[in-house]
C-alpha cells in the first residue's frame, strides 16, 4: 500500500494514538489481533477504544460508543490500525457499523490477512462512498500484530526465541550450572514477555537441568500455555513444569514413549501429543503445525543450546531476545547454540538489531532475520 494516496498532514500522529490504544489489548485478546480506533471531528479527539477481551467488541464499536454526540460521526474521521472486519463472528461486522453511522471517512493502518476479510472490508465501506486510506504506519501497524500475521500467512505460530547468556554467549559454566546469569530485572522482563505469548515452550534437557516452571510470576498477566518436548517423557513429574500454576502441553515421540507414562502424566491433567520424529527427534514442524491447529499464534522459546541450534537451523524463528549479562564463562561453558552447520561467514544466519535496552547491569538486544 502507498501511505501517501489520499493521506492527510494529521493522520500518522492518530494513527499512533491507535497503535498506543491497541497495545492495551496485549495477552488478552488472541487469538485476535490488537486494534485500537480514534474518532476524529474537526481536529478533535472525539472518541477512542480498543479490543479489550476475545469475544468481546472491537475496537471500532467501544469508540463509536464513546462519542457522546453522535451527530458528530457524520463529519468524522475513524482511524483504526487493522482493517475493519466485513464478516460475522463472535460479533457483527465492524465495517457495517460504520457504514450504518454514515461515518465519511476511515484511515486504516494495514490490511487484514484472514481470509474472511482480506481487503472485504476496505471494499465494503468504498461501495458504500466511504473515503477510505490504506497504509498510514502500515510497518509498525503489521509490526504491533505480528503473531497475527505469521499466523494467517503462514499457518503457524509466531516463533520467538529467547536466551540469557554471558558476554560471551555462554548459558551455563562447564558444570552445567546456569542460576542466575542475568539479574533480576532481566528476569522480571522474561516474565512480561511471557504473558504477551500464547505460549512458552523448553525442551527436556532445561527442564531438567532448571526444573523450569515457564510460568509469569513476576508481574501481573496471564499464564501462558507451557510446551514441553520430551521425546521419551523422561522428565520427572513431580518437576514443576507439571504443576497445576498452569496448563501443560508434552509432545513426545509416537515411537518411543512409554504408554504407561503418557497415562500417569494425563492422570495429572497433561495433555501428551504424540508425533513422529526427524533427524532423530521430534519432528519441529508437526509440533508447530498442531500448535497452530490449537490457534497458538505465538510462542516464546526459552531452550538450550541444542533446542536453539534446531530452531535456527528450521529457519523457524521469526524474532529473537537476547538478554546479555556482563559475565565470561570462557570456552569450557556451554554455548548459546549448538551446531549450525556454518563453515563460512556468508552462510550465517543473518540478523537485523531493532532494540538495544538496559534492564539493570544487563542488556536486551532484540533482533529480526534478514530473509
Amino acid at each position: 500500500m502507498n501511505p501517501n494516496v489520499g493521506m492527510r498532514p494529521e493522520d500518522e500522529g492518530h494513527m499512533r494514538r491507535c497503535l498506543e490504544l491497541a497495545e492495551r489489548g496485549a495477552g488478552s485478546v488472541s487469538p485476535n489481533p490488537m486494534v485500537g480506533s480514534v474518532i476524529v471531528h474537526d481536529g478533535r479527539v472525539i472518541g477512542e477504544g480498543w479490543h479489550q477481551k476475545y469475544g468481546g467488541p472491537h475496537a471500532e464499536p467501544h469508540a463509536i460508543a464513546s462519542v457522546e454526540d453522535e451527530a458528530l460521526l457524520r463529519q468524522s474521521t475513524l482511524y483504526v490500525n487493522l482493517e475493519p472486519c466485513s464478516h460475522h463472528g463472535k460479533t457483527p461486522p465492524c465495517a457495517d457499523l460504520i457504514v450504518e453511522k454514515c461515518i465519511p471517512r476511515v484511515v486504516v493502518g494495514c490490511l487484514d490477512p484472514h481470509k474472511k476479510v482480506a481487503g472485504k472490508g476496505i471494499a465494503r465501506l468504498r461501495e458504500a462512498g466511504v473515503e477510505v486510506t490504506v497504509g498510514v504506519l502500515e510497518a509498525e501497524s503489521e509490526r504491533l500484530n505480528e503473531a497475527f500475521m505469521t499466523s494467517h500467512r503462514k499457518g503457524r505460530p509466531f516463533v520467538a526465541l529467547k536466551t540469557a547468556q554471558t558476554l560471551d554467549g555462554r548459558i551455563a559454566t562447564s558444570l552445567g550450572a546456569s542460576k542466575w546469569i542475568t539479574g533480576e530485572a532481566s528476569r522480571c522482563e522474561v516474565h512480561r514477555l511471557r504473558c504477551a505469548y500464547d505460549a512458552v515452550l523448553c525442551g527436556a534437557s532445561t527442564a531438567l537441568a532448571d526444573d523450569a516452571e515457564l510460568t509469569v510470576r513476576f508481574c501481573a498477566g496471564r499464564q501462558p500455555l507451557r510446551v514441553l518436548l520430551d521425546p521419551r517423557l523422561q522428565v520427572p513429574h513431580e518437576f514443576r513444569i507439571f504443576n497445576d500454576a498452569a496448563k501443560t502441553l508434552v509432545f513426545a515421540l509416537r515411537d518411543e514413549a512409554e504408554p504407561v507414562l503418557v497415562s500417569q502424566l494425563e492422570a495429572r491433567g497433561v495433555e501428551v501429543v504424540l508425533i513422529g520424529q526427524s533427524e532423530g527427534t521430534l519432528d519441529l514442524a508437526q509440533v508447530f503445525a498442531e500448535l497452530h491447529r490449537r490457534r497458538v499464534l505465538s510462542v516464546m522459546v526459552e531452550g538450550g543450546s541444542r533446542l536453539s541450534a534446531a530452531m535456527v537451523r528450521s529457519g523457524i524463528v521469526d524474532k529473537y531476545y537476547v538478554f546479555i549479562a556482563p559475565k565470561l564463562f570462557g570456552d569450557d561453558g556451554l554455548p548459546s547454540f549448538g551446531p549450525l552447520d556454518v563453515i563460512r561467514p556468508d552462510m550465517a544466519t543473518k540478523l537485523s538489531f531493532t532494540r538495544v535496552e538496559r534492564f539493570g547491569e544487563d542488556l536486551l538486544v532484540e533482533a529480526y532475520p534478514v530473509r
